[in-house]
């Protein structure tokens, strides 16, 4: 089975990032020389997944501008424009009716750099069967997150910013996910969180596999965050490409 789709979630105002998002939309921000997402799809297209639902918001135009059809990418890319703020879960389940997907897609979080090995979240999916593959990444300071708790390779729950010392794991969502989009009908319509309203609601159910992505990832939801994103890329911590 061939998962060629992917929705992508960039529609944030990045708040925290001004003034560098006053005129320029999050997902444009510039790193080593191209938007962020140019990064993001860069890495999807490494992967053979070309099909492209760019969920934007905020100075929507300036995107589709830059990127028009994707064709120069190589890629086909559809523009999902968010007129109204439903939270990631809703923001998804619109995206699934409007554009009829009933076959499995890649869902990314479309404001942190990571170098995701998508082939291995497909062949997870493929072999095991689940409902979701769920890319998990490891940090220390858990507190800040929620913690995933594993048995036998799959997510059988999440702990929310636990202490150190009482967390299950040290790993966390990463922002990438293999999905059957058949989980997304337990979301209620309108405003819903996917964390929270689904992939929290269907761990006990043993329907989320894991995917341990063991390379770089950070996200750049903060000025002190982005600029740690380039000193990382001028020192050579992480090679773009």
């Amino acid at each position: 089975m061939a998962v060629k789709k992917v929705v992508i979630l960039a529609g944030g105002l990045g708040k925290r990032l001004r003034p560098l998002t006053l005129e320029t939309p999050k997902p444009m921000i510039p790193v080593a020389g191209k938007p962020l997402i140019e990064w993001v799809l860069l890495n999807l297209k490494k992967h053979g997944i070309t099909d492209v639902i760019l969920s934007i918001g905020h100075l929507s135009e300036k995107i589709k501008e830059h990127f028009g059809d994707g064709l120069a990418l190589g890629m086909d890319i559809k523009y999902n424009v968010e007129k109204e703020l439903l939270g990631t879960g809703g923001a998804v389940k619109d995206i699934v009716k409007k554009f009829n997907i009933h076959e499995p897609f890649v869902l990314v979080w479309g404001d942190t750099l990571m170098d995701t090995d998508f082939t291995k979240m497909i062949n997870i999916f493929i072999k095991s069967h689940p409902k979701l593959v769920m890319a998990l990444t490891e940090r220390e300071d858990v507190e800040h997150f929620g913690v995933a708790k594993l048995v036998d390779g799959r997510i059988v729950g999440f702990v929310e910013k636990p202490k150190r010392e009482n967390a299950p794991s040290r790993l966390i969502n990463a922002g990438a996910f293999v999905i059957d989009p058949v989980i997304l009908d337990i979301l209620p319509d309108g405003i819903s969180s996917i964390e929270r309203d689904c992939f929290e609601k269907i761990a006990g159910a043993g329907e989320i596999s894991a995917h341990i992505h063991d390379g770089y990832w950070y996200p750049s939801d903060s000025m002190e965050k982005y600029e740690k994103i380039k000193s990382d890329i001028d020192k050579g911590v992480f090679v773009l490409g």
